[in-house]
């Protein structure tokens, strides 16, 4: 990524693909971790939380430059969606209501993220922090409640005066007002790193001027081949046509072969997905019985997934996210590559495929730097890098949880997931993925969230959770519904 220091204090090429997709350019997207407990959560506990989140790195805004050329930067804000508590749900319903909760997320002009709360009908609590992915991606979501909890952990104190609550079914726009520091621990005002402290003013870098970034920016432009501009140009005019056409209802698209409109105005998706549960140790052997790995089982499990509703390609283009930080961050620090997997390959030769992509990450359209993206408009930047990282299947791997999620307060988490949303999402924006899935681990349990977007071969979640059931039945795999 192109950071320059610790966090960076500008957009990164990254972010801004991201941020693009709140202006309906691109497939919206919004990050999801959600924690249950067997029992009820005081409010106050809650409340802790929300305050430490909006003092911590998810408490940032994206500013316009002033001058042209210029990247956005981040600017700190404690500006938040309210604390949303809601009535009781119905245990079985806790995914259906976590999917409604990504509305009003922009980092830019709302508040970037929420944290939500409601009672269960089995008498425990679920509890949802939903993040626009321009904030971050999986693994900084991880960090920055990682992050709250460590801090909330250490202090044993609630703070003195409490954020606003909103308690509604629905969410809202209401910006809560700015609340003090929670008291009572050092990391109030400092952040561990790398098991030293950190000033949390690191965490908020000043950006150097708009017009020595607009220079700097330019001169790594033009230090890319002026034959390499102009191939990029060339290839990406065809897709400004396809991207700024709206006019066709029955536009196809080039990338895969899909008839669907581009106006944005077209029928939402069927919301389609499912948070399932495998023993660690039933899910790594059955990784080594093909001198495969957890990732690599991962990796095949989502693709025979898509072959067995119907997928008729031969093979399955697998995006495979690589986490690129070398400290903990709250941002976009990652890469992507791809795999081919065939119908005869196994977890074990799925190991190799990913091991050799991983030296082969993908690169900026046509060779040229990837700052070409944020010098040109924003319509010409998404034609540009259109269906960038987008494959058959996405295979996120968020790895194994740290330890501060395992309770929260006095109260035990009893299960931990971690997903993407795509809040009102149309036809007219689906990325070619057609299966994504993300993987964590969380003590003696894999849990595997799935998100389907193929209406037309997984029409529902019971679907997809039979397609799940199935294909853990090929390896001999119990699974449990989260």
């Amino acid at each position: 990524m192109s950071a320059r220091g610790g966090v960076p204090a500008r957009l990164t090429v990254v972010d801004e693909i991201f941020l693009r997709t709140h202006r309906g350019l691109g497939t919206p997207i919004a990050l999801q971790g959600l924690w249950r407990t067997r029992d009820r959560i005081e409010v106050e506990l809650l409340e802790d939380l929300h305050a430490r989140l909006r003092r911590g790195p998810l408490g940032r805004r994206v500013v316009r430059a002033r001058v042209p050329g210029a990247r956005r930067s981040w600017r700190p804000t404690v500006r938040a969606h309210p604390l949303d508590l809601h009535g009781e749900i119905a245990a079985s319903d806790v995914l259906g209501w976590a999917d409604t909760l990504g509305a009003d997320l922009d980092p830019e002009y709302a508040p970037g993220w929420r944290l939500s709360s409601a009672p269960l009908d089995d008498g425990g609590t679920v509890i949802a922090l939903t993040c626009s992915h321009v904030l971050a991606d999986a693994r900084g979501l991880i960090i920055a409640v990682d992050t709250a909890l460590t801090a909330a952990a250490g202090s044993g104190a609630a703070p003195t005066r409490p954020p606003a609550v909103h308690q509604s079914p629905s969410a809202t726009s209401t910006l809560a007002p700015n609340p003090p520091a929670p008291t009572g621990h050092p990391h109030t005002s400092e952040q561990r790193h790398h098991g030293r402290r950190r000033p949390a003013a690191a965490l908020n870098a000043v950006p150097r001027s708009d017009w020595a970034d607009a220079w700097e920016q330019l001169l790594t432009v033009l230090g890319g081949t002026t034959a390499a501009f102009g191939t990029g140009l060339r290839r990406s005019s065809s897709r400004v046509r396809n991207a700024t056409r709206t006019t066709d209802p029955l536009a196809t698209d080039p990338r895969t072969g899909d008839s669907r409109t581009t106006d944005p105005r077209t029928p939402r998706m069927p919301t389609v997905g499912a948070v399932l549960r495998f023993p660690a140790a039933d899910w790594d052997r059955a990784a080594a019985a093909s001198a495969g790995t957890a990732n690599s089982l991962f990796v095949w499990f989502v693709a025979n997934m898509l072959w067995a509703s119907g997928f008729p390609g031969a093979t399955i283009e697998a995006a495979l996210p690589v986490d690129t930080r070398d400290e903990p961050r709250v941002d976009n620090d990652l890469a992507m590559t791809a795999i081919t997997v065939t119908r005869a390959d196994s977890p074990g030769a799925i190991r190799a495929k990913a091991r050799a992509a991983y030296e082969r990450r993908m690169t900026s359209p046509a060779g040229l730097p990837e700052e070409t993206l944020q010098l040109v408009p924003d319509r010409l930047a998404y034609a540009m890098s259109r269906g960038a990282g987008e494959r058959d299947i996405l295979c996120s791997n968020i790895g194994t949880l740290p330890p501060s999620l395992h309770t929260f307060g006095p109260h035990e988490c009893t299960a931990i997931a971690a997903r993407a949303i795509h809040p009102d999402l149309t036809f007219a924006r689906r990325p070619r993925t057609r299966l994504s899935g993300y993987l964590s681990r969380d003590r003696d349990t894999y849990t595997l969230a799935l998100v389907s977007l193929t209406p037309e071969l997984i029409p529902n979640s019971p679907a997809l959770h039979r397609l799940a059931e199935v294909t853990a039945g090929r390896l001999g795999l119990s699974l449990r519904t989260w």
